[in-house]
């Protein structure tokens, strides 16, 4: 065995002896912390599997936490950023749960005087803190994922496909139109069109904030998949101001249909399918 080697079984048979007492501690200090957001029963559960897979990794410097020795560690941080996201802890406070386990170490051998118990000690900082960055980075992927999740949910909850007439869809836009949005607007179009065998769509754009080159370049590109699926496309909620912007910008809607509201929009689909809208006289 080396030299080396020997140091670092030095720091983990002292850490494997006192880990019942280390662990307890260590929950405590972290439990207070979070303000007892999470139980000590749910904190030992998660340390004790993180104090396992701790161990074999003692004498390690932490500069390589990508090798294959890390896995099982960078998984149970991973797991553990992720619910902590989800649980609404900050980032610091996910981290501050691999930075506690430190100080407590630390107390463990403050009244030693071996000069290779505090290289190894040093090993130990080291590691430690490569292993709380990477909960710094498991968090904030995490985070991005749910934000993209939500972001995703929230398009799927704004851009409803309304059937308003037997063949007859409505999508009412509100907003900004951007490709993303356009992207779903597309597809929940479509995947309505071959339910419900419907042969108009109509596409409200009155509570569309502006519309530019791109947002008509969206507009055409969902008309021309809507015909590809043999339905005719009707434009509405063209009001006054949007439609000076689109003469100036000199952009063309060629054949599209393009109606002032969308009552004009389903009046002139119903009278595509021969049937006529009468008012009645109140008697």
């Amino acid at each position: 065995m080396t030299a080396d080697a020997e140091r670092a079984q030095t720091l983990t048979d002292l850490l494997r002896a006192n880990a019942e007492p280390l662990i307890d501690q260590w929950v405590g200090v972290v439990a207070a912390l979070l303000r007892g957001r999470s139980t000590r029963v749910e904190l030992e559960a998660d340390f004790r599997e993180f104090f396992a897979a701790l161990l074999p990794l003692v004498g390690r410097d932490g500069k390589d936490t990508a090798g294959p020795e890390f896995g099982e560690i960078r998984s149970l941080l991973e797991e553990y950023s992720r619910a902590r996201v989800r649980a609404g802890f900050t980032p610091s406070e996910t981290a501050a749960s691999v930075f506690s386990l430190k100080r407590e170490v630390f107390g463990l051998t403050e009244n030693s005087e071996d000069p290779q118990m505090f290289r190894q000690l040093m090993a130990f900082s080291g590691l430690l803190d490569a292993l709380g960055l990477l909960t710094f980075e498991f968090y904030a992927r995490a985070r991005e994922e749910i934000i993209r999740e939500q972001s995703e949910q929230l398009l799927e909850l704004t851009t409803p496909v309304v059937k308003i007439w037997e063949g007859v869809l409505a999508v009412p836009l509100v907003g900004t139109l951007d490709s993303a949005r356009t992207q779903v607007v597309m597809e929940k179009l479509l995947e309505a069109l071959v339910e419900t065998g419907s042969e108009h769509a109509i596409i409200d754009i009155t509570g569309v904030f502006a519309v530019d080159t791109q947002v008509a370049q969206h507009l055409l590109k969902t008309v021309v998949a809507a015909r590809l699926m043999g339905a005719e496309c009707i434009v509405s909620g063209i009001r006054p101001q949007i439609a000076q912007t689109i003469v100036a910008l000199g952009i063309e809607f060629g054949d599209i249909v393009t109606k002032a509201s969308l009552a004009d929009a389903l009046r002139h689909a119903l009278r595509r399918d021969g049937v006529d809208v009468v008012r009645r006289e109140a008697q």
